[in-house]
C-alpha cells in the first residue's frame, strides 16, 4: 500500500496539468460560478430579457426619428439631378443679380430696372383695365377688357396661392414692396411678373390686331420684365421660367371660360 501511494503521488506531481499556471484551465473560479449562479436566478423568473427589452426601445426610438435626422447613404439619380440643377440655379441668379442692391456692379441702373419690372404689376394692370372698360362704349371692345379683367384676377389669385405654397425665398434678401404686398407676390416661385406679362402678352396677339412689329415689341416686353425681376435680385431663373409657363396656361384657361358678350354686358350692369 505504502508503495502503491508514493507511486500515485509521483504520478500527480509528473501530470502537467496539475501544475499552478494549468489550474486555472481545470477548475473554474468560485467568481465566476457566483456570477453564472446570479445570472441564472434572474433568467429562471418570467419575463423577458433586459437586453431584449434595451433592444426594442432602441428600435422604437430609431423608428420615432424625424426624416431630416435621417442620413440618406444611397440617394437616387433624380435626388442628385434636381439637387445638382438646383445649385446651379442659385449660382447663375445670383451672377444675373446685377441690381441687388446700390453697391451691386449695376447699381445705379437699379432704379431704371425696377421701372420695366413694374410694367408687369399686377395693380397698373387692373387699374388701367378698369379705366378703359368704364371709357368703352363697343360690345367687341367691353368683352375684351372684361375677360382681360378676369385673367389679370385670376393670375394675382393663383400665383398667391401657388407662392403661399411653395414659401420659396429669393436669391437676395430683398424684402418686398408695398405693391407687391398688395397683390400678395411675396415669395420667389412663381414670379408673378413674368406670368402676368406672358399672358398679358399672349391675349393681347391673339385678340387685337397688331402689326409685325408690335408684336415683336410685345414679346421682348415680356422677356424683359422677366429679365428684370433676376437682375433686382426678387426671383431665381427657374422661377421666371415657371412664372412664363403659368402664364400661358392661364391664357388657356381663361379661353376655355371666356365670357360672351351677353354675360360681360349683365356684369357691367350689375356693376
Amino acid at each position: 500500500m505504502p508503495a502503491s501511494q508514493s507511486r500515485s503521488r509521483a504520478r500527480d506531481r509528473n501530470n502537467v496539468l496539475n501544475r499552478a499556471e494549468f489550474l486555472s484551465l481545470n477548475q473554474p473560479l468560485k467568481g465566476n460560478q457566483e456570477a453564472r449562479g446570479s445570472s441564472r436566478k434572474p433568467n429562471s423568473q418570467p419575463g423577458p430579457a433586459p437586453s431584449q427589452n434595451n433592444g426594442t426601445k432602441e428600435r422604437r426610438q430609431s423608428q420615432q426619428l424625424p426624416e431630416e435626422d435621417c442620413i440618406q447613404l444611397n440617394p437616387s439619380f433624380k435626388g442628385i439631378a434636381f439637387n445638382s440643377l438646383l445649385a446651379i440655379d442659385i449660382c447663375m441668379s445670383k451672377r444675373l443679380g446685377v441690381c441687388a442692391s446700390k453697391a451691386s456692379a449695376w447699381g445705379s441702373a437699379r432704379s431704371m430696372i425696377n421701372l420695366i419690372g413694374i410694367t408687369g404689376h399686377g395693380i397698373p394692370w387692373i387699374g388701367g383695365t378698369l379705366i378703359c372698360l368704364v371709357k368703352s362704349s363697343t360690345l367687341a371692345g367691353q368683352e375684351v377688357l372684361m375677360n382681360l379683367l378676369l385673367a389679370l384676377l385670376l393670375d394675382v389669385m393663383i400665383v398667391a396661392g401657388l407662392q403661399k405654397l411653395a414659401k420659396r425665398k429669393g436669391p437676395y434678401d430683398i424684402s418686398p414692396g408695398f405693391l407687391d404686398y398688395l397683390t400678395m407676390d411675396v415669395y420667389a416661385f412663381p414670379a408673378g411678373h413674368a406670368s402676368r406679362a406672358a399672358m398679358v402678352s399672349k391675349f393681347f396677339l391673339n385678340h387685337l390686331v397688331l402689326a409685325i412689329p408690335l408684336r415683336i415689341l410685345l414679346v421682348i416686353w415680356a422677356f424683359c420684365v422677366g429679365l428684370s425681376r433676376v437682375m433686382i435680385g426678387r426671383h431665381h431663373i427657374t422661377d421666371v421660367l415657371c412664372g412664363f409657363v403659368f402664364g400661358y396656361l392661364q391664357f388657356r384657361l381663361v379661353e376655355l371660360i371666356w365670357m360672351s358678350s351677353n354675360t360681360c354686358q349683365m356684369l357691367i350692369s350689375i356693376w
